[in-house]
């Protein structure tokens, strides 16, 4: 059943936006698609460009990422055709989501000098819109603040506003909902119906890729994917997601709330249409066994432990056949862990997916430079393709080991909702000090999935992993989370600076140790949903101190991260 909007009344009051091109947008009277109501804001304003733009593009290499689909039949291609274009969809609605009057502002690019106009379009194709992801959505063109709740709230809201949707009570929290006005009243208005065209439109073509397929799983999820996209209710078809066995896959719909900067409420919608390796992918299948004897030794107390989740867990290795959406956005995914519900994590757990091609791209062109500039000479021979692929891998792992669900206060709740806008960053540096601890963990243990040489090979390609993934920016999650790895561990002494090289090296054992300590400590605030601890935490480790940003700077010229090109589909 489709769930009718939640209305709460609030007074509304002066626009709270005065900065955003020097005007105030309207009131949002027609519940238009956009935030801000009438959109003549967004022709409005001086139109600077930042200096450096064409510098900053450079950071970003386009890369072919077409993988070898030969040996699909002509239904599963046919298939697949019908997944891209339904992912295709998910672009244009996650537009939306990510950026008021998107095509206002793009419009403005023609106002532009005619030598600036190409590499203003290109970044903005890339950071879907006129904000920059990587320098803390500044403008690179334009005077527009960028909006904390990006598109998914109005603009304009009060102080009191905020506060009664951050009250949780009123159901302008949830997850599949766009907050608009009518009148004097926030609306929370389902997915279903605020993107009904797209969402309809993307439903019929997972409908006909199900009827084409001869795989049985694939269209069960596809059909209940489809029905999600009309009802939201996501539960069924991310079971069944669960339970998908095909050589073509796809992940649709909404998932991350990243994109929401104000309360980390909102989930975006993206896609990975995939082609798997069942090789590759059985290979791997052996470390799901251990994540149960991960979370029983998790360095926590035993009431923080969270040893009610499901131990179905799949991990599947593929190569990505199209991208679109949220993943789509700046930097690019190289693996995930969903879903998100923990309704499905405590029944079976959750799916892990590496994604091969992405992955070879970025250690090649990205990580080797990084670690040739910036690691000591004498750890560079530990650099490995096989180190970064089992932190990504162990990475994603941790996202379904520590606290979930819990209990403040009395009232049953998840580490999402209490960390707000907090939780992405911290959960991100959680996964990644987390899949280092696993690895060593496990090889403490003597499980044997290791060699002797596991824990100097981890330690230098995750070294040089830090820098490659705070050039990110501190103002997007995965950036900031890698920046308190950085600085935690240099306070713990665990990675120290040569002034005179520049270089950076790692000491195994102490690394091992305060490695630990990092999970033990972001566990902690997590499991008591310490809102305000987790704000302290990332304001005392999360910034980029002066030496982090010196090294930085000796990065120009190594990209910053690929852009995806599929030209077989665009």
């Amino acid at each position: 059943m489709r769930r009718a909007a939640t209305t709460v009344v609030i007074p509304a009051t002066a626009c709270l936006i005065l900065a955003l091109a020097g005007c105030s947008p309207t009131k949002d009277e027609n519940m238009s698609q956009s935030a801000g109501g009438d959109c003549g804001w967004a022709a409005q304003g001086e139109l600077p460009v930042v200096a450096d733009l064409q510098q900053r593009l450079d950071g970003y290499v386009a890369t072919d990422l077409s993988p070898d689909i030969s040996h699909l039949t002509a239904t599963q291609t046919q298939v697949l055709n019908k997944l891209v274009s339904a992912s295709k969809l998910m672009n244009e609605i996650f537009h939306q989501q990510a950026t008021p009057c998107r095509a206002e502002l793009a419009a403005r690019i023609e106002s532009l000098p005619a030598a600036q106009q190409e590499a203003a379009r290109r970044y903005f194709r890339i950071n879907v819109g006129p904000w920059d992801r990587r320098f803390h959505f500044e403008p690179f063109f334009g005077t527009w603040v960028h909006p904390d709740g990006a598109n998914f709230y109005p603009l304009d809201l009060t102080g009191a506003e905020r506060a009664a949707i951050a009250d949780q009570a009123n159901g302008l929290d949830g997850l599949f909902t766009m907050v608009r006005r009518d009148g004097d009243q926030l609306v929370a208005m389902p997915y279903s119906e605020f993107f009904a065209d797209q969402l309809t439109a993307a439903a019929k073509l997972l409908r006909e890729a199900a009827d084409l397929t001869e795989n049985a799983s694939l269209a069960a999820f596809l059909r209940s994917r489809a029905d999600a996209f009309l009802s939201d209710d996501y539960y069924e078809s991310d079971m069944l997601w669960m339970d998908l066995d095909s050589t073509v896959e796809i992940t649709i719909g909404p998932y991350e709330t990243y994109e929401d900067g104000l309360f980390g409420y909102k989930a975006s919608f993206e896609s990975f249409v995939t082609v798997t390796d069942p090789v590759e992918s059985q290979r791997l299948a052996k470390f799901k066994n251990e994540l149960p004897w991960l979370e029983k030794n998790l360095p926590i107390p035993e009431a923080d432990k969270n040893l009610n989740r499901g131990t179905d867990l799949p991990i599947r290795v593929v190569d990505e056949v199209y991208s679109a959406g949220d993943t789509r956005a700046a930097v690019q995914t190289i693996a995930f862990n969903l879903p998100n519900d923990e309704r499905v994590r405590e029944a079976k757990g959750s799916k892990k997916v590496m994604l091969r091609n992405v992955m070879n791209a970025k250690f090649d062109q990205i990580l080797v430079p990084i670690a040739r500039e910036l690691v000591a000479e004498d750890q560079l021979p530990d650099l490995t393709a096989e180190s970064f692929f089992l932190h990504t891998l162990w990475h994603e792992m941790s996202h379904g080991l520590g606290p979930g669900k819990i209990t403040v206060d009395g009232r049953e709740t998840e580490v999402r909702l209490e960390l707000k806008e907090t939780y992405s960053t911290l959960e991100e540096a959680k996964a990644d000090a987390m899949g280092e601890w696993d690895i060593f963990v496990l090889s403490r243990a003597g499980r044997g999935y290791f060699s002797d040489n596991i824990y100097r090979e981890q330690a230098t390609t995750y070294l040089a992993g830090l820098f490659r993934s705070v050039r990110f920016g501190v103002g997007e999650a995965h950036g900031q989370a890698n920046a308190i790895q950085f600085n935690y561990l240099m306070a713990r002494k665990a990675i120290s600076h040569n002034a005179e090289t520049g270089r950076f090296s790692i000491d195994i054992p102490v690394f091992e140790r305060a490695i630990a300590d990092l999970v033990r400590d972001i566990c902690l605030i997590q499991a008591a949903g310490d809102y305000e601890g987790s704000v302290a935490f990332i304001e005392q480790y999360g910034g980029l101190v002066p030496v982090l940003s010196q090294a930085l700077a000796r990065l120009d010229g190594i990209p910053v991260d690929v852009e995806p090109l599929f030209p077989r589909y665009e």
